[in-house]
């Protein structure tokens, strides 16, 4: 009998020991996983081509997911190609594609997603998140998708995915590919982008609505401030690479890019007009 070498898959953020296997990767699993199996499952029934396919679990308790081939421009630093505009329409345009494909999923009752044992203070001035739309993948960066010839044809990691609204999804991801955030927090390959042109190319790729656009700045801010708390309780109640993006100074980034979204804020409403 011969046995496919496991070969590491570089390190995410929080979650460590992926490896692939032939034309597979094994991911550990986690209480969340069932659920995010679910919905793979969803997204391949309804012919959603850009996310990778469940495939069971193995032997060792780890899921299986069809490897999916490209390039991913993560590391160490994102390479220029992947900050063009026909990238980040791409990115934008498969997003949507997501979306519209996840709009008819209806998650199990019983579902559990990343996030759900968290506890999470705000201060009594945030408001509430908005009631969820659909199940998405809410960490679309750089290093979540997959490249072929310069366009993006998939996203990977689904670890994050839960209920939220298209544009809480549509400003993450924005954020990171815009991007939305100080220069001395962007990655190089983004350093001189124009942030006006790159947004409204991103909303009018995406198609978002009227109602939407006019939202988007409020989101921005107040999703960073939620997004503040939130990082601080996964790295005080998880620990690993939370913990180790806290003290790497994620908590700092993030109240300086609601303070740029702040300044910003006209020029922003402008190009999403």
């Amino acid at each position: 009998m011969t046995f496919e070498a496991e070969v590491p898959l570089p390190r995410g953020d929080v979650t460590e020991g992926v490896v692939r296997i032939g034309a597979t990767v094994r991911r550990p699993r986690g209480p969340w996983s069932s659920s995010v199996a679910d919905y793979l499952c969803h997204l391949e029934r309804v012919g959603f081509g850009g996310a990778p396919r469940f495939l069971g679990v193995d032997d060792e308790g780890r899921d299986i997911l069809d490897f999916v081939e490209g390039d991913v421009p993560s590391g160490p630093v994102v390479e220029d190609w992947a900050a063009t505009l026909p990238a980040l329409v791409g990115v934008a345009s498969l997003l949507r594609g997501l979306h519209d494909a996840s709009a008819s999923f209806v998650p199990p009752e019983a579902a559990v997603w990343f996030g759900d044992d968290l506890d999470v203070e705000l201060p009594g001035d945030v408001p509430p998140e908005p009631p969820a739309e659909l199940v998405s993948h809410f960490d679309v960066t750089p290093q979540n998708v997959v490249f072929r010839d310069g366009e993006p044809v998939a996203l990977i990691d689904f670890d994050l995915t839960r209920p939220g609204t298209r544009l809480r999804d549509v400003v993450n991801t924005a954020m990171w590919w815009v991007p939305l955030m100080p220069l001395r927090d962007r990655d190089p390959a983004f350093a001189s982008a124009p942030v006006s042109e790159r947004l409204a190319a991103f909303v009018d790729a995406y198609g978002l609505d009227e109602d939407r656009r006019a939202a988007f700045c409020d989101t921005a801010v107040t999703g960073a401030t939620r997004s503040w708390h939130r990082m601080h309780a996964n790295a005080a109640q998880r620990g690993g690479g939370w913990a180790r993006m806290w003290a790497d100074g994620a908590g700092d980034r993030i109240l300086r890019r609601r303070a740029w979204l702040r300044e910003h804020r006209p020029t922003l409403e402008d190009a999403l007009r």
